[in-house]
C-alpha cells in the first residue's frame, strides 16, 4: 500500500513537535538533577563541618549553596546566574575572611587555645597514669597470626593467635612456656602501634594492662575523672580538683573555696574575651609602646614613599619629555625597567647590595669615605634603606602617570608664562606640578593605602629587624602594622596569639577603609 506524501509530512511535523517539547523537559530534568546533586554534596559537607565544630565554615557553605540554588532554580532570578560567581567569590574571599577575622578579635584564639571546650576536655580525659608494674612484651609468629607474649616475674603469659589488622578490644592471656620461634622485629610493632595502643590485655589475676611503650604493657588508669556536673575534673593520682576558667580558657586547679590556683593545663579552649584584645593594644605597655611606634612609622613610611616616588617620577617624566633630549625612547625604556622586574626579585637583590659585610654599596662607601653603615641593625638606617628600595620600586609607576598627564597640559600656559618672564622653576611649581597633582590625588591615596599594607617589602628585606626590646609580643623597628600582625599571629614565642592579631587586623581594616572612602570622595569631586 503506497503512503500519501501529505500524510508523511504531517507525521514528520508531529515528530518534530514532540522532540521540541521533549528537549526543554530534558533540560529541566538535568538542571534539577544537577542542583539536587550539588545540594546533597554541600549539605553533607556542611553536616561534617558542623559535627567538627567548624560552625563558621559550615554557615559559609550553607549560604553559598542556598544562594546558588535560589539563583539557578527560580525563573525570576535565573538571569543573575552570570553575576553569581562574582558574588560568591566576594563572599568567599572578602566578606567571610573579614567577618571571621573580626570574630577572632573577640576571642582568646591562640596556639594553645584552638579547641572547643568539649574537645579540650576529652583530650585531658584521654590522659592516663601507670598504677602497677610494667612488663615487656613481644610478638611471635608471622603475618596474619601473631601471639602476644608478656614476660613477668611469674613466667610468660601468652595469647591465642591473633590478626593484628583485626584486633579485638580485649585479649585474655594465660600462663605458658616462652615460644620457641623468633620474636617479630620492632618494625612490626611500630607498624601496628595504633591497633596495639587500643588493646586491653587481661591476666588471670584480674589485672588489666594497656600498652605503655613500644616494648611495654602496664596497668594504667585514666588520670582525670569527670564529675557529675560535666565540668569538674579530679586528678585520680594527686586528688587535685580542676575546673574550667571561662575567663582564660584553661582548666585550673581550685582550692576548697573554689578559687583558681596553680598553673593552667593545656590544651586550652576557645572563649569569648569581649574587648580584651583591643584593650591590651592600648593598655599593655609591652604592646602599646610597639603598636604606637609601629603605627607612626607605618604612616611615615606610606607618606614618604608617596612623596619620594612622586618627586622622582615627575622629575624623570619631565626629563624624558624634553624634546631636545636625544634618545628619549631608550631612556624611557630603561627607566621603566624596574617596574617590569618582579618586586620580590628586586628586593632580594637590594638585600644583597646592602649587606653590611659583603654588599657592593658598603664596599663602595668603605673605599670612598671609609664608612660601613649597619643597614640592618641600626633602626634609622634600616628605615632609610627601606625607603630607598621602595622609592626605586615605585617611581616608574608615578613616571608613567606623569608622562601621560604632561601631554594634557596646554602649551599656551607656558607661552603666557614666558611672556611674563617666568623661568623653568616657576613654570614647574606654578603650572606643571599643580596640573599634575590634582588629577593624581586619588591615585596618590591609593598608593598610600597600598604601602600601608606593604607586607612583601618588609618581610623579604628586613623581616621587621632590628627587633625591639622589652615587648610582650614580637615587634621590630621596621615592622609595619601588617607585618607586626603577622608576627603576632605566627611567630609569638609564648604562643600564636590569633585573637590579638585579629584585633590589630580589624584596626588596619578600619584605617584602610577610611582611606578608601576618602579616595572615593576625591574621585567624586574630580568627576564633578
Amino acid at each position: 500500500m503506497q503512503s500519501h506524501p501529505v500524510a508523511e509530512l504531517a507525521l514528520d511535523a508531529t515528530d518534530m513537535t514532540m522532540n521540541s517539547k521533549n528537549k526543554p523537559a530534558l533540560r529541566t530534568w538535568l538542571k534539577w538533577a544537577a542542583l539536587g546533586g550539588v545540594s546533597a554534596i554541600n549539605g553533607y559537607a556542611t553536616i561534617l563541618m558542623y559535627a567538627r565544630a567548624e560552625y563558621a565554615f559550615a554557615l559559609l557553605t550553607l549560604i553559598l549553596t542556598a544562594l546558588g540554588v535560589y539563583v539557578f532554580a527560580r525563573k525570576s532570578t535565573y538571569a543573575h546566574r552570570y553575576i553569581y560567581p562574582g558574588v560568591a567569590g566576594m563572599i568567599l574571599f572578602i566578606i567571610f575572611p573579614l567577618v571571621y577575622t573580626v570574630g577572632l578579635s573577640f576571642t582568646n584564639y591562640s596556639g594553645s587555645n584552638q579547641l572547643s571546650f568539649q574537645r579540650a576536655q576529652s583530650v585531658l580525659m584521654e590522659q592516663s597514669f601507670q598504677t602497677g608494674e610494667s612488663y615487656s612484651f613481644s610478638l611471635y609468629g608471622e603475618e596474619g597470626s601473631y601471639q602476644l607474649a608478656l614476660n613477668t616475674q611469674d613466667g610468660w603469659y601468652l595469647s591465642d593467635p591473633i590478626d593484628l589488622k583485626a584486633l579485638p578490644e580485649s585479649l585474655n592471656l594465660s600462663l605458658a612456656q616462652q615460644p620457641s620461634t623468633e620474636a617479630a622485629p620492632l618494625k612490626t610493632v611500630i607498624q601496628n602501634r595504633q591497633q596495639l595502643s587500643a588493646l586491653v590485655v587481661s591476666l588471670p589475676n584480674g589485672d588489666h594492662l594497656t600498652m605503655s611503650g613500644l616494648r611495654k604493657f602496664a596497668a594504667s588508669q585514666s588520670l582525670f575523672a569527670l564529675q557529675d556536673d560535666g565540668e569538674t575534673l579530679i586528678n585520680q593520682q594527686t586528688k587535685q580538683v580542676y575546673k574550667p576558667n571561662w575567663e582564660t580558657g584553661y582548666y585550673q586547679e581550685v582550692n576548697e573555696a573554689g578559687q583558681f590556683i596553680g598553673e593552667s593545663m593545656s590544651p586550652g579552649f576557645i572563649v569569648n574575651s569581649g574587648w580584651d584584645n583591643f584593650t591590651r593594644i592600648f593598655t599593655d605597655p609591652g604592646i602599646q609602646g610597639p603598636f604606637v611606634s609601629i603605627f607612626i612609622w607605618t604612616i611615615l613610611f606610606s607618606a614618604l614613599t608617596v612623596v619620594f616616588t612622586l618627586a622622582v617620577g615627575v622629575v624623570l617624566a619631565q626629563v624624558v619629555s624634553w624634546e631636545a633630549l636625544k634618545g628619549r625612547g631608550l631612556y624611557r625604556v630603561l627607566l621603566i625597567l624596574p617596574y617590569a622586574v618582579p618586586a620580590f626579585i628586586s628586593i632580594l637583590i637590594f638585600k644583597g647590595l646592602f649587606n653590611q659585610s659583603f654588599g657592593e654599596i658598603n664596599q663602595v662607601l668603605q673605599g670612598l669615605f671609609g664608612l660601613s653603615p649597619a643597614w640592618f641593625t641600626d633602626p634609622f638606617l634600616a628605615k632609610t634603606m627601606i625607603l630607598i628600595v621602595n622609592t626605586w620600586l615605585g617611581y616608574p609607576y608615578m613616571m608613567i602617570l606623569a608622562m601621560g598627564l604632561l601631554k594634557a597640559i596646554p602649551d599656551d600656559l607656558y607661552e603666557a608664562s614666558a611672556m611674563d618672564g617666568a623661568g623653568p622653576l616657576d613654570n614647574f611649581f606654578r603650572i606643571t606640578l599643580p596640573m599634575l597633582v590634582k588629577p593624581m590625588v586619588p591615585l596618590l591615596i591609593a598608593s598610600f593605602a597600598f604601602n600601608f599594607n606593604n607586607f612583601v617589602l618588609i618581610q623579604l628585606l628586613t623581616n621587621g629587624a632590628p627587633d625591639m626590646l622589652g615587648t610582650s609580643v614580637p615587634a621590630g623597628h621596621t615592622d609595619l602594622l601588617v607585618s607586626y600582625t603577622y608576627r603576632i599571629a605566627f611567630e609569638g614565642a609564648g604562643g600564636q596569639d590569633f585573637g590579638l592579631a585579629g584585633a590589630i587586623a580589624t584596626l588596619i581594616f578600619l584605617l584602610v577603609g577610611g582611606l578608601s572612602l576618602l579616595n572615593m570622595k576625591f574621585t567624586k569631586l574630580d568627576a564633578e
